[in-house]
Parts: C-alpha cells; sequence; structure tokens
C-alpha cells in the first residue's frame, strides 16, 4: 500500500491543479473506481494520501487500489457537480454512493398524443407524455384519475385520432360514451380545442391549481345558471364539490404556503434514505424517495447534494425555497435552504421523516435476516453439533459488593427475543463473588426450565473467563444436564473464546461475522445487567427507609415506589392521595413515620 501511495505522490500530486473540477481514480487494470469534485483539485485529492491515518476503514481500502489519477478542470462548482454526477451515473463507480430511487412506483402520464389520455405508467418515457409523480400509494393515484375522468370526460381508448382517421370514421362511438365517460371525439363528437381545454385543467390538478380549476367550474355554473340551464349547473356543482373534498384531502399545511420543496434524511450504517416532497397552495402534489447504498461513510451534507442534483436534472422544476431536517449546500444560485424549527414548515419536514422511517421499517422487514449462513458459520467456528438458533447469554454485575444482580438474555435465530430475557437479584451469594454468583443464576435458570419443559438452548455463552464458566459448568452438572447444551466463556481482554476442560482459549477472526454475533450478544447481556443494576441502586435508599416502617411489606413498597419513585415525593404527597394506592390506615402509618424523620 505504501509503495502505491508514494508512487501516487511523486509521480502524479504535484502535477494536479489547484482548480475547481473533477478528479478520477483508476486501479491496476484502469478500471475506474472512484469519482470525485472539488472546489481545489490538488488539495482535495492530497487529503487522501497526507491523512490517511485519519481516513475510514473503506477510504484507506479505496487509496490503496489507486493506480492512476485524471482530472478535468470546469469553471465552476455547479459544472465540477454536474460533470461528476454524469460520470456516477454513466460508469457507476466501484466505490461511489449509488442512488436507488423509486422508480418502480406508478405515475400518471398525460400522453404526447391528438386528444391526449390521462393514464398510469410503471415506465419513465418522457417523450411520451408529461409524467406526474411517482405516487407511492396505487389507490391514491387510481382516485386522482378517476377525478379527473369524472370532470372532463377523457377518452381511455388507445386509437389513433388522427385528423384523417376521424375524417374516414374508421372507429365508432364505444360503450363510455352511450354512459357518458366520453364526449366521442374519435367520430368528431368533440373538437380538439375543446377537449385541449379540459386537459389543460387536468394538468392543473396534477400540478397543485386546484383553485384554478375550481374558479373555472364556478364561472360555468354561474352561467348555466344564469341561462336556466339547471341540469347542467347542477352537474357543474356536483364537479365541483367532488374537486373540493378532494382538495380538502389532499391539504396538508397552510395553503399560504404556496412554492416549497421539503427534502430530509435519514441515515443508518451503510444505507440512507431521502424523502422529497412538493409542495403547492398547501397541498402535496409530488413525493420521491431515494435509498442510498454508501460506500465510503458519506456525509449526510454530501448525499443530500447529489439528491437534490438528480431531482432537478429529473422533474426539471424545484422550488427556490428548500427545508430540510439537516443544512447543506447546493452551488446554485437562488436557492435558500434552511431548517425550519416551529410551524408549518417544521411540520413538514416532520411528515417527510415519517415517509423515511416508513421506508427504513419495510426495508428492514424485506432485508436479509441474520439467519442461516452467519448462525451456520458460528456452528462452524465452534464446532457444535447443530445450528445455534436459540443462544442464551448470562452476565453478572455488581459495584464493590453492593446491590449484585444478574441477566440472562436469550436471541433466536440470531435476533433479540426480549420478551424471554430474565433479570435475577442474587439470593445466595454475599459480596462480590463473580464465580457463586454465576453458578447460582445458571443453576435457577435451568431449574426453572426443567420443571416448567421448556426447550434448552442450543449455545449457552458465559460472560466471562475460566472462573466463570467453570461455575456455569458446575451448576449444570448439578442438574445433570451438562452436555446437552455446548457452553463457552468469552473474556473480555482479548476476546478469548474458552471451552471447559481446555486451558487455552481460541481465537476466532475478529473479522468473523460469528465473532461479532457473539459479541453483540455478550454486549447486549452486559447492557441489560447494568440497566438493572443502576436502576437497583437508585432504589435501594427508598427500599431501605420504606422497609423500617412496621407493617409495610414488599407489596406495599412496591405499589409506593411505582406510584410515588421517591420518599421525597412520597413524604410531600397528600395523604389522601397515598391513600387511593395503599389504603387510608397504612397511609397513616407512612405518613406519620416519615414525619417523624422529618423533624429527627
Amino acid at each position: 500500500m505504501l509503495e502505491n501511495i508514494n508512487k501516487v505522490k511523486i509521480e502524479m500530486l504535484r502535477d494536479l491543479p489547484d482548480k475547481p473540477g473533477i478528479y478520477k481514480f483508476f486501479d491496476k487494470e484502469n478500471n475506474l473506481i472512484y469519482v470525485g469534485k472539488a472546489k481545489d483539485i490538488r488539495k482535495r485529492v492530497s487529503n487522501y494520501f497526507h491523512k490517511i491515518s485519519h481516513l475510514d476503514s473503506k477510504t484507506r481500502r479505496l487509496v490503496s487500489q489507486i493506480s492512476n489519477i485524471q482530472y478535468t478542470i470546469v469553471n465552476t462548482e455547479i459544472d465540477a457537480l454536474l460533470l461528476e454526477n454524469s460520470l456516477i451515473k454513466s460508469h457507476q463507480p466501484k466505490y461511489n454512493i449509488l442512488l436507488k430511487d423509486d422508480k418502480t412506483y406508478p405515475y400518471i402520464v398525460v400522453s404526447n398524443e391528438r386528444f391526449p389520455r390521462v393514464i398510469s405508467t410503471r415506465s419513465l418515457e418522457k417523450e411520451k407524455g408529461t409524467y406526474y409523480g411517482p405516487y407511492t400509494s396505487v389507490k391514491v393515484m387510481n382516485y386522482v384519475i378517476e377525478l379527473i375522468r369524472k370532470l372532463y370526460s377523457l377518452r381511455t381508448c388507445t386509437f389513433n385520432l388522427s385528423e384523417k382517421n376521424i375524417e374516414q370514421k374508421k372507429f365508432k362511438i364505444c360503450l363510455e360514451f352511450h354512459i357518458g365517460n366520453c364526449k366521442g371525439p374519435c367520430e368528431g363528437l368533440e373538437g380538439e380545442e375543446d377537449y385541449n381545454k379540459k386537459i389543460e385543467q387536468a394538468h392543473h390538478i396534477l400540478k397543485g391549481n386546484i383553485h384554478l380549476s375550481k374558479q373555472m367550474l364556478k364561472n360555468q355554473m354561474m352561467k348555466a345558471s344564469e341561462d336556466m340551464d339547471y341540469e347542467k349547473a347542477h352537474q357543474l356543482k356536483t364537479k365541483l364539490d367532488l374537486l373540493e373534498r378532494f382538495q380538502s384531502s389532499s391539504m396538508i399545511v397552510n395553503p399560504k404556503i404556496t412554492d416549497i420543496d421539503v427534502l430530509t434524511i435519514l441515515s443508518e450504517e451503510k444505507t440512507a434514505v431521502v424523502n422529497y416532497l412538493k409542495v403547492h397552495n398547501g397541498t402535496i402534489i409530488r413525493t420521491k424517495t431515494i435509498e442510498v447504498k454508501k460506500k465510503l461513510e458519506e456525509a449526510d451534507e454530501e448525499i443530500l447534494g447529489l439528491a437534490l442534483l438528480n431531482i432537478k436534472e429529473e422533474l426539471k422544476d424545484i422550488s427556490t425555497e428548500i427545508i430540510s431536517n439537516i443544512s447543506f449546500s447546493f452551488p446554485f444560485e437562488g436557492i435558500n435552504i434552511y431548517v425550519p424549527m416551529i410551524g408549518d414548515k417544521r411540520k413538514l419536514v416532520d411528515l417527510s421523516l415519517k415517509n423515511i422511517s416508513y421506508y427504513l421499517s419495510k426495508l428492514r422487514t424485506n432485508q436479509e435476516k441474520p439467519d442461516d449462513r452467519i448462525l451456520a458459520t458460528l456452528q462452524k467456528d465452534l464446532r457444535l453439533p447443530s445450528l445455534p438458533d436459540h443462544i442464551e447469554c448470562f452476565d453478572n454485575s455488581n459495584l464493590q459488593g453492593t446491590s449484585p444482580v444478574a441477566a440472562m438474555v436469550c436471541f433466536k435465530n440470531g435476533k433479540p427475543a426480549k420478551k424471554d430475557y430474565r433479570h435475577f437479584n442474587i439470593k445466595t451469594v454475599i459480596g462480590a463473588n463473580d464465580f457463586d454468583s454465576m453458578y447460582e443464576i445458571v443453576h435457577r435458570r435451568y431449574k426453572r426450565c426443567l420443571e416448567e419443559n421448556l426447550p434448552l438452548p442450543k449455545l449457552i455463552i458465559i460472560d466471562g473467563g475460566k472462573g466463570q464458566l467453570s461455575a456455569a459448568c458446575n451448576a449444570l452438572k448439578d442438574l445433570e444436564i451438562y452436555g446437552k447444551s455446548p457452553i463457552i466463556g468469552i473474556a473480555k481482554r482479548l476476546e478469548e473464546i474458552f471451552f471447559p476442560g481446555d486451558s487455552d482459549p481460541i481465537f476466532i477472526d475478529k473479522k468473523s461475522e460469528s465473532l461479532r454475533l457473539i459479541q453483540f450478544i455478550r454486549n447486549e447481556a452486559h447492557r441489560f445487567a447494568i440497566t438493572f443494576h443502576r436502576n437497583k441502586r437508585s432504589q435501594s435508599p427508598l427500599e431501605s427507609e420504606l422497609n423500617k416502617i412496621e407493617g409495610i411489606g414488599e407489596k406495599t413498597f412496591n405499589k409506593l415506589l411505582t406510584e410515588f419513585k421517591t420518599v421525597g415525593n412520597i413524604r410531600n404527597a397528600a395523604l389522601e392521595a397515598i391513600a387511593t394506592i395503599i389504603g387510608m390506615k397504612k397511609a397513616e402509618t407512612v405518613k406519620k413515620y416519615l414525619e417523624i424523620k422529618k423533624g429527627d
């Protein structure tokens, strides 16, 4: 790696320009592996090689593969952004992030043909029409199409309605004409000019300019009324009501928010999700969700900038006002990006984040579970007789011998089964004795399993070295189940894995998925035990105080603890409030005792 870096530094870095542009990294097979943009190409590329110790592992891997560097100088930062995006799309380099948008979602398209149709599609071919969407809900999309067809009686047939075909009477009116859903342009019963006026109104609705269509219907209704054509006026009134119901169901925020874009992001380790909403006249008229596959732990700000550029290129229409959940820069003039903290605009940001959260939850559900592959690797690494799809892990927790507790966590199919987690108060051990404590909790756990005929785990993990492991094994032997469930210990210092009876530990590859699963289970047991220990320590002053009161038993104490949390809260509470929890007689006893203690 160092030889490669030195070669690049000596031969190439000194020749790089200090101007804006893009740089391209190639590997030894001359494959393009990364494209980046920079205000100063030399400064940006040099950072990869001068600050290697500060880079994450993925970026260091990228640097180790660089064999050649090329660059292109451009005039402005905007030009660099556009060129970078174009190269990423055309070459899809190995280390650039991938934007996976929601093109599987349907669109509404107003076709580019004589007597256009308003139809749904999942393919985006912009030369065939004007597209609106994508729509995350097919139900909503179909409702919009049905609304437009009811309002304007547009054709649904696929005939080529050229002037020549209509003049030659190649087509006949169909059932849609007879039931009033079409005006018969196929036979020349409706002119192109009148039809296109209706298409213009359909465009207004799809763009969110509903008030224009409403005003047109109102004017037509008033004219029909003045002409005493009450049947037509009633039909127009019905259409107006239909449009108003649609508008009220689509209204999200204050209608005074006339033109604004919302762009938000939530990130996980390997994935980020970006959500885009376009709001016009208080109505969301366009949505888009983009899934980003991270390659080099890219910052959220960088991802949002790239996502916004792609949205701008695809939709050809972004607002000059963009709100988000984080600040980021976008080098185009006249675009104001900020993070609202309160009000209707903040509600829009929260709504966008809610869409991302839902998308992420579906993504997690659809992702492959840490399943047979990882568990099979664990089985192989530990030489287990069967797939460890049921694992239980034990950990002790105490502070200088005070409030000793323990915990057991359960994993099924590689996932936490939290309803099977268990806490243990140490009952038979005095002071800090991890070995005896481990014996007690393992014995208690599996004695209950035997009594209740519960299944034994396929693997038992003990958080500790040979001493804790030996104590756990003794507990299993006393229950006469030793050997029925494989058992190991994991020592924290070097992540050593101990087997019963072996003097030397084994070491699993630090990059192994099976070791990561063991560490995750061990850490979860530790977290669960520590949390329980802290809670118990915080409760102990209250417990010791209330246990001195004659006639107040553990059940009464738990009721008071659950309701009031602290002695001070109980002391300050009204007698009637305490009485509602434990009864008047006991309440008077508690209040009397605490008042005396307060005066001492």
